[in-house]
C-alpha cells in the first residue's frame, strides 16, 4: 500500500447490515473507504451468497485487497455454521486434552478453519482467544479461552496462529492484554481490575507477550487500573506502555467493537479517543448505517505507523498449499475423542 493509496483509506474497519449490500450501503462505502469489513453470521447464508458479498464489499471501496474480518473462533463463536460450514470445537474443547494431543488439535482445527475461510475470500480470522480466566469470572470469556495456565495458552495459541497462517490466513490475538479476569459483560458495562501489575505480567499478560510478534491483535475494552484508568482499548498509557513496550507488539492493533457499551461517550468519540491512544483501527461491527456515519466523520485517513504494520501483515500472509480436507478432519476427531 503506497502512502497515496492510505491517504484516502480511513484507519476503521465496518460491518454490513445483511447477506446483501443495500445501495445505501454502497454509496456509504465508496465515500468512506473503510479499510476493511468484519463479517457476522447475518451476513453468511451459504458459500455463493458470502463470497458475492465479499466481492461486493470490495468493489464498493474499489479494492479487491481489502481485509474481510470475521470472528470464527469455535464453539459458540462461530459465524459460519452447519449446514454449509463445519462447527469448530472451542478452545476450551482443545485445552482439556494432553497438551501434545491439544497443540496438534488445535493447529489442524485452525488449518480446517482457514481452508472454510480462504474459499470464501476471507483473508483476517478474529482468533485465537489468549485470556486467561479466573475464578469467578463472566462466562463472556468463558470455553472460548484454552484454559487457565499462561504457558499453555500462549503454546496453543501459538499452534492456531501457525494453522491459520498455513491457510492464507491472518490471525488476530485477542483481546489483548488479556480479558479474562472480567466480571461483567464488556458488552453492557465495563470491567475494571485493581489486579496488581506484577501478578497482571506472570498471567493476563503473559501469552500476549508470547506472541507478541504475531500480526494482528484487538483490545480489550477493560480497565487495568495498575496502569490506568481508561480501558486499554482508550489508553495510551496501556498502549505505549505495555503493548508497545515490554510485551513488544508491532503488529496491527486494532480495538473491539466500539458499540460496546463498556466504552462511553459518543461513537465519534470513542473513535477518536482510541486512535489517539495508539490503535492503528477502530471497529464498529452492527451495521447500522447512522452510528457508521458518525464513525467515519470522526476517523481520519491511515496514518504512516499504521500503513506500515498493515503492510508488514500482509506480508506475511502467503497462498495455502493444497490439504487433504477428509484425512485432517478425521484426525481431528480422533484427537478428541
Amino acid at each position: 500500500m503506497s502512502s497515496s493509496e492510505s491517504s484516502s483509506i480511513k484507519a476503521v474497519i465496518f460491518g454490513c447490515a445483511g447477506p446483501r449490500l443495500s445501495d445505501a450501503e454502497r454509496r456509504f462505502f465508496a465515500d468512506a473507504q473503510p479499510l476493511g469489513f468484519i463479517l457476522f453470521q447475518r451476513n453468511c447464508r451459504d458459500p455463493a451468497q458470502t463470497r458475492s458479498l465479499i466481492a461486493d464489499l470490495r468493489d464498493s471501496v474499489g479494492r479487491a485487497d481489502a481485509p474481510i474480518l470475521i470472528d470464527q473462533e469455535g464453539g459458540r463463536v462461530a459465524r459460519l455454521k452447519p449446514p454449509h460450514w463445519r462447527l469448530p470445537p472451542s478452545a476450551a474443547q482443545i485445552g482439556a486434552l494432553v497438551p501434545v494431543v491439544a497443540h496438534e488439535a488445535a493447529r489442524i482445527n485452525a488449518r480446517l478453519i482457514a481452508d472454510d475461510l480462504h474459499d470464501l475470500g476471507v483473508t483476517v480470522n478474529c482468533a485465537p482467544v489468549l485470556d486467561i480466566p479466573v475464578a469467578g469470572a463472566h462466562e463472556v470469556i468463558g470455553d472460548r479461552a484454552f484454559g487457565t495456565e499462561p504457558a499453555t495458552t500462549a503454546a496453543l495459541g501459538a499452534a492456531v496462529c501457525d494453522g491459520l497462517m498455513a491457510g492464507g490466513i491472518l490471525p488476530v490475538i485477542k483481546h489483548i492484554p488479556g480479558h479474562g479476569r472480567t466480571r461483567v459483560d464488556s458488552h453492557h458495562r465495563l470491567p475494571v481490575t485493581d489486579t496488581p501489575l506484577e501478578t497482571l505480567r506472570e498471567t493476563d499478560f503473559a501469552p500476549f507477550a508470547a506472541l507478541s510478534g504475531r500480526p494482528w491483535a484487538m483490545t480489550a475494552h477493560m480497565v487495568f487500573s495498575a496502569v490506568d484508568n481508561a480501558p486499554a482499548t482508550l489508553s495510551k498509557p496501556l498502549i505505549e506502555r505495555i503493548i508497545r513496550g515490554e510485551m513488544g507488539f508491532d503488529g496491527v492493533l486494532f480495538t473491539d467493537d466500539l458499540s460496546m457499551r463498556a466504552l462511553g461517550g459518543s461513537l465519534a468519540e470513542r473513535a477518536r479517543a482510541a486512535l489517539d491512544a495508539g490503535c492503528d483501527l477502530v471497529e464498529h461491527c452492527n451495521g447500522k448505517l447512522e452510528e457508521m456515519t458518525a464513525v467515519a466523520a470522526a476517523v481520519g485517513p491511515l496514518r504512516e505507523a499504521a500503513r506500515r504494520r498493515i503492510d508488514a501483515a500482509e506480508a506475511l500472509r502467503t497462498a495455502p498449499r493444497p490439504i487433504d480436507r477428509a484425512a485432517l478432519t478425521a484426525r481431528l476427531e480422533e484427537l478428541l475423542g
